[in-house]
Parts: structure tokens; C-alpha cells; sequence
């Protein structure tokens, strides 16, 4: 059974307040939802790692040596030995290893913004269980401002709840979801 302490805000400021609040109360990571893009959420909770570069670096590693082997197994397969020189070599290789490092790299990176962004939403539910729990706040999709957290027990959800209202909440809801 998971705990959601929510709060609903009327202006981005007090939100990022009661975010950062939260926060140094080693509560745990408090979630911002917004209708609107809100300045300074990095220097509150600090930047989110992305795990797009990585897609992309693992892609273009995979396409150039994808390129290469294909160059030079094709050339080891259809051997045509002109004036002594080797059959595989670095130079000639060059553009298609450049070719399908980007091409592979691309596509890895549009895969990994897929994952990363959880789309289409059906497949990855199964393997990120702990956000398919996430409190759903309609209002925070038109015009309030809302911080969610996770609470382990029910100290730390009145200690949230405090802090919440402290920092202005016009609502405090308390959501227990079942796992």
C-alpha cells in the first residue's frame, strides 16, 4: 500500500517552495505537476539524469562496428586481391562505418526518448511498476499547480501534510493507492 501526500497549489512559487521544503525534510523526492512550463524546478530538486544519451551512444557504437564487419566481411567474401594489396583495410571502409554509426545512432536515440518518455504507455507499465502508481490530479492539468510524495507511514504523511499547508496548499489530499 503506497501513501501520496498531495498538495495543490495557486502559484508556481509557493509549489517550488513546498517541493524544496519537502525535500530538506528528507521526505523524499516530491513529484511537480504543472499546466505550464515553471522556471527554477532544476535549482529545487536538481537535474533528472537522462538515460537517452546512453541509447545513443550504444547506437553508434553499434552501427560503426556494424559498418565495418560489413565491409570487411563482404570484402573477406568476394575477395578481389588488386597489386598486392591487403584485403581489409581502415580507408575505404570509412564512409559506410561513418553511414551506419549515424544511422544507428539515430534510431537508438529515438528509441531511447520512447522508453524514456514511457510511450506507448501499455508496455512500459510492466516494467516501471512504481509509476504506474502515481496519483493522477486533474487540476493539475488546467490551472493549480500540484506536489505529490511518496510517504512510507503515517508520521511522515502528517509531516508532509504540515509542510504542504505551511507553504499555502489551497488542498491537502492524502491518496492511498493498492499495489
Amino acid at each position: 500500500m503506497t501513501n501520496f501526500v498531495v498538495g495543490l497549489f495557486g502559484d508556481p512559487e509557493s509549489a517550488l517552495t513546498a517541493a524544496g521544503s519537502i525535500q530538506t525534510a528528507d521526505l523524499g523526492t516530491p513529484e511537480l505537476m504543472s499546466p505550464v512550463p515553471m522556471e527554477g524546478v532544476e535549482e529545487v530538486l536538481g537535474e533528472k539524469k537522462s538515460v537517452i544519451k546512453r541509447f545513443s551512444l550504444f547506437g553508434a557504437i553499434f552501427g560503426g562496428v556494424s559498418g565495418f564487419l560489413l565491409a570487411a566481411i563482404t570484402a573477406v567474401l568476394y575477395a578481389h586481391p588488386t597489386g598486392g594489396r591487403p584485403i581489409i583495410t581502415f580507408p575505404p571502409y570509412l564512409i559506410i562505418t561513418y553511414e551506419l554509426t549515424i544511422l544507428f545512432g539515430i534510431v537508438f536515440t529515438v528509441i531511447g526518448f520512447f522508453v524514456s518518455a514511457r510511450l506507448p504507455n501499455g508496455l512500459w507499465t510492466a516494467w516501471w511498476k512504481q509509476d504506474e502508481n502515481r496519483p493522477y490530479v486533474p487540476e493539475a492539468a488546467v490551472d493549480k499547480f500540484a506536489v505529490s510524495v511518496s510517504c512510507a507511514n503515517d508520521a511522515s504523511v502528517q509531516q508532509a501534510e504540515a509542510i504542504l499547508r505551511t507553504a499555502g496548499a489551497e488542498e491537502v489530499r492524502d491518496v492511498t493507492e493498492e499495489n
